[in-house]
């Protein structure tokens, strides 16, 4: 099951961030207790001031290849768990997401 949900104007992401996480990196994908898959993320921001929000904003951006302005959290601004919807081609998010949060050979 993926992490995101596709919509006309584009997708919208589960995540679960890491703040000061020592880097700035999507670590894959993730299943909560409950069940939801989630995208695992850390920055190393604080969470502090909305510092976290941004660094997630900036580094799903660039990720995914779009504007920082295409991209804002929904809701979850004070959680670690957000749900952020990134604005373009949902099949083109899609699928960079999809390769981005595949499994890394060890």
């Amino acid at each position: 099951m993926d992490a995101w949900r596709y919509s006309a104007q584009g997708i919208s992401v589960a995540l679960r961030v890491t703040p000061r996480g020592g880097r700035d990196e999507i670590d894959g994908l993730e299943t909560l207790a409950n069940g939801r898959t989630v995208v695992k993320m850390r920055v190393r921001a604080i969470a502090e001031g909305g510092e976290a929000n941004r660094a997630v904003i900036d580094l799903l951006a660039r990720a995914l290849g779009v504007p920082k302005a295409r991209v804002r959290v929904l809701s979850g601004t004070t959680s670690r768990l957000k749900q952020v919807a990134v604005d373009g081609d949902p099949a083109k998010l899609g699928g960079a997401l999809r390769v981005l949060t595949a499994a890394k050979p060890d």
